[in-house]
């Protein structure tokens, strides 16, 4: 029970700072148009970035938990 906990805390910390890394690339992007905070969440929060943050988050999990072990 507790390592699964682990792993969930660890993937949502990863999903965490994927989306807090679109979210910056999103207001750089719009260099400093009228975009509102609301208009780049609805952009970043699509299933295909979603899915694409669930696969990543995965794999970095196990990646890391094999250095963890590993070393």
């Amino acid at each position: 029970m507790r390592s699964w906990l682990r792993a969930v805390i660890e993937i949502a910390f990863i999903i965490f700072l994927f989306y807090s890394n679109l979210l910056m690339g999103e207001f750089v992007r719009s260099r400093g148009a009228a975009k509102s905070l609301g208009d780049a969440v609805a952009d970043i929060f699509t299933g295909a970035n979603f899915a694409i943050a669930l696969v990543s988050a995965c794999i970095g999990y196990v990646g890391f938990e094999f250095l963890r072990r590993r070393l």
